[in-house]
């Protein structure tokens, strides 16, 4: 037994042949288990990780040092730019699963390292901007960002236990939900106006709205997208001429596009119930 759920292979999302899924006993050595897919899925946790500890350290050199913004440009810049490639590293290993083979180990990475990257780490973010230093008055904050870590962590577990349907996702995407939340905070609005925008992203991602998954030229865009990002960060984060700028369309284009999937199928449902009621 492989310790599979076979449920499961709603992550690919397409009807080509399911991969070869290497079966091996207790006895084989973990480093033989693991396919150049989870080599790419480690990547990603190791940049949730590094993205927590960049946040840290700046938050607490900066807090030592007596100043009130919790984290410089260049860690900020750094942690999202380390979500950035956390979510390409989390959309290469399905490509190279489709294409090589899929581990038995695969599917719970996988899972574990989206907790790390998009789920722990853009609720620290929402922390260290709004949270730090801590105090009575932060209690809302904290909320805000333990809601993000809690829709995260139901998303991927119903994921990993129901199947959906071929080719698109239940609920806004654990990475797609991340980026909208740094994107959120990143645009540095008020208080009440970015924990509604926060709140509203962490509901998308346990709702059951249907979200398409990147495949094909989608994927390919995607890419695109995530490079356009970091460059857009870098910019930002090193003072460059022009990266405020950048950074304001970047980030207001990120959550642009995860709010008109939403927003296109409500009107599609309205109009199916006004034509229905016309009928009628």
């Amino acid at each position: 037994m492989t310790g599979i759920d076979f449920d499961q292979i709603a992550e690919f999302g397409d009807d080509r042949p399911i991969p070869k899924i290497d079966c091996v006993d207790e006895e084989t050595p973990l480093s033989s288990r693991i396919s150049a897919a989870d080599v790419l899925t480690l990547g990603n946790a190791a940049c949730g990780f590094l993205a927590v500890y960049f946040l840290a350290v700046a938050t607490v050199a900066q807090h030592m040092d007596g100043y009130g913004v919790p984290a410089d440009r260049r860690s900020a810049g750094a942690a999202v730019v380390l979500m950035l490639i956390g979510a390409l590293f989390d959309l290469c290993d399905g490509l190279v699963a489709r294409k090589l083979r899929r581990s038995a180990l695969g599917a719970e990475l996988d899972n574990l390292a989206d907790v790390i990257t998009f789920g722990v780490a853009p609720a620290f973010f929402v922390v260290t901007w709004a949270a730090v230093p801590l105090g009575p008055g932060k209690t809302p904050a904290v909320l805000v960002a333990l809601a993000v870590l809690i829709a995260g962590v139901l998303r991927l577990a119903r994921f990993a236990s129901t199947p959906g349907r071929p080719g698109v996702f239940q609920g806004m995407p654990i990475p797609m939900g991340a980026l909208t939340v740094v994107s959120i905070v990143l645009l540095d609005l008020p208080f009440a106006v970015a924990a509604a925008g926060i709140l509203t992203t962490a509901w998308l991602m346990v709702s059951r709205i249907e979200y398409p998954k990147p495949q094909g030229k989608l994927a390919l865009l995607t890419m695109l997208f995530i490079a356009a990002s970091v460059s857009c960060l870098t910019l930002w984060a090193t003072d460059s001429p022009g990266g405020d700028s950048m950074l304001m369309m970047g980030a207001s284009l990120q959550i642009c596009l995860a709010m008109s999937i939403p927003v296109a199928a409500m009107t599609r449902r309205g109009a199916r119930f006004i034509g229905v009621r016309m009928i009628r």
